[in-house]
């Protein structure tokens, strides 16, 4: 097996060597001593913060909705309450709907009628995340239209009278 060395010397071989290499340098255009904003304490040459650059990447590079959503959903005991959160779980954001499953038929009721309040907490802490509205679930309810033991026809309600 060859080493790194001998492949590099393998490929100055090849190649040669450029003996002006390393004494000329290419000029940018736009590079010299007179151009504006490279003197230092020129406008737009001040330090920033690491925050602020990371926020000015994110906003270019269109991440700032994505990036909402997820701190909405990873903030959502802080934005409903402990208890609450309890009892519901965040799914998703879809088409600016927030979709929540919750434990029972009840928590999901009670949720709907705190609706307008927790979007209007949402759309106070998370503007970025495009929430417009909120979809509460109940549980998944077991279904008698697959398996083992199905058969044709109206299942187990074609019984009861």
């Amino acid at each position: 097996m060859s080493t790194a060395a001998d492949v590099y010397r393998h490929m100055k071989e090849l190649f040669g060597t450029d003996p002006a290499r390393g004494q000329r340098r290419r000029e940018r255009p736009g590079s010299g001593a007179g151009r504006a904003g490279s003197q230092p304490f020129e406008p737009g040459r001040e330090p920033r913060g690491l925050g602020d650059v990371i926020e000015t990447l994110t906003d270019e590079l269109g991440w700032s909705s994505p990036l909402a959503k997820s701190e909405l959903i990873e903030a959502w005991a802080e934005v409903v309450g402990e208890e609450t959160a309890k009892h519901s779980n965040p799914v998703g954001v879809e088409d600016g709907v927030l979709t929540v499953r919750c434990d029972s038929t009840g928590w999901a009721t009670q949720l709907r009628l705190m609706r307008g309040e927790v979007l209007l907490h949402i759309e106070r802490r998370y503007p970025d995340a495009g929430v417009e509205g909120i979809r509460f679930l109940g549980p998944d309810v077991p279904t008698w239209k697959r398996g083992p033991r199905s058969v044709p026809g109206r299942g187990p309600r074609d019984t009861y009278g």
